[in-house]
């Protein structure tokens, strides 16, 4: 499922994201020369996994002291057992159930967001944006076979079928597809029709070509993103357009402090990873990246990269 990387929104999307922080929380942190730094989280009312925190009063360095006071991966393995799981299950379940609605609604265009969740609607939006002009100012779409891997509500998956490119859609939650099959039929012609499945990354088949995957990525360690990037790879045969919430050492922080204010609500685990290792990832099976771009909100952080064989 498509989920925007967000340090401060509700699960899956830079997409990306933390655990719900509870409304007007503040953590006051002793810093050098009793300077203090507090955290003060943004009302996240309706948020989970994907919050981001506003930091004031210091540097986000000083933070740093304080992260070891989580135990994010042992939340982490809890939930995983109550799936029945890893990552992947986890990921289906939340997507199936409280994600989904809560996805729903941000993807959409209903007026029941609160702020933060509005900042991650137009972040994503933007990135979907930029991925259509990398796909379109190389010539036209009509006829071009395009794997959406990861398509959510179809917000990407529409667009490209208006352009005429030949669409196979998939996402891991059947809740997810039906929504975004649904909306397809509303905006397009029976003969424009995306071809949705339900399925995730490592299952998906055939040759495309053009692969695109966003925000999904977010919601799997480096060691499993790398097998996804090189079968994404594999069914592509001109080029793969991937996004990811990028991992500097700001981000980092900014995450785990999320972390320090669980939410009530079941939401995907978070992973970044750095430009360099979804670089060396592709370079590994003999990509290279073309193209780069960063879309960057008040709440939605998201590298965007185009690769091509070498």
């Amino acid at each position: 499922m498509t989920i925007a990387p967000s340090l401060l929104s509700s699960s899956s999307s830079v997409s990306h994201f933390l655990p719900r922080l509870p409304n007007s929380a503040r953590l006051n942190v002793a810093a050098s020369r009793s300077r203090a730094v507090t955290v003060v989280a943004a009302s996240v009312t309706d948020l989970d996994s994907t919050t981001i925190a506003v930091l004031g009063g210091g540097s986000v360095a000083a933070l740093a002291t304080i992260v070891s006071l989580t135990d994010p991966e042992r939340r982490r393995k809890l939930q995983a057992e109550e799936v029945g799981g890893g990552d992947k299950e986890v990921v289906r379940e939340y997507f199936n159930s409280t994600g989904f609605e809560r996805w729903r609604k941000i993807y959409g265009e209903t007026d029941e967001v609160n702020r933060v969740q509005k900042d991650i609607r137009i972040g994503h939006a933007q990135t979907v944006e930029k991925t259509m002009l990398m796909l379109t100012e190389e010539g036209s779409l009509a006829g071009v076979t395009v794997c959406d891997a990861g398509c959510g509500t179809g917000l990407l998956s529409i667009p490209l079928a208006k352009e005429g490119a030949i669409v196979s859609a998939s996402d891991i939650s059947a809740a997810m597809v039906a929504e975004a099959e649904m909306k397809a039929k509303q905006q397009l012609a029976s003969e424009n029709l995306p071809r949705f499945e339900v399925n995730d990354l490592e299952s998906l088949s055939g040759k495309y070509n053009t692969v695109v995957c966003l925000d999904v990525l977010i919601h799997y360690p480096q060691n499993k993103a790398d097998g996804m990037i090189a079968h994404l790879a594999s069914l592509a045969e001109k080029r793969v357009i991937l996004s990811f919430a990028p991992k500097t050492f700001y981000y980092d922080i900014l995450k785990r402090i999320g972390e320090l204010f669980p939410g009530p609500s079941k939401a995907t685990r978070a992973y970044l990873h750095s430009e360099a290792d979804v670089e060396n990832a592709l370079r590994k099976v003999g990509w290279r990246i073309s193209k780069r771009g960063l879309i960057t909100t008040q709440f939605y952080f998201s590298r965007l990269i185009e690769a091509v064989p070498m």
